[in-house]
């Protein structure tokens, strides 16, 4: 009778799935802190700076009508 072998990937695989979750939750808690100290960091005045609306250009508008014959 044959004995079961484990394979060595087998064996590492929790190991393996711990250590690549612990670099994807390293990676986005870099970026939600970095994220978070830059909002609060800002300016109010930046702020607004940048969410003021552009001045738009006025253009004469062409109006143009539908006509129905019956």
């Amino acid at each position: 009778m044959k004995t079961k072998t484990f394979t060595t990937a087998g064996a590492l695989h929790p190991i393996l799935f711990f250590a690549f979750m612990y670099i994807v939750v390293l990676l986005f808690s870099i970026f939600i802190c970095s994220s978070l100290f830059y909002s609060c960091k800002s300016s109010s005045e930046r702020v607004a700076k940048k969410s003021a609306p552009a001045q738009k250009q006025t253009m004469p508008v062409q109006v143009s009508t539908a006509v129905v014959l019956r």
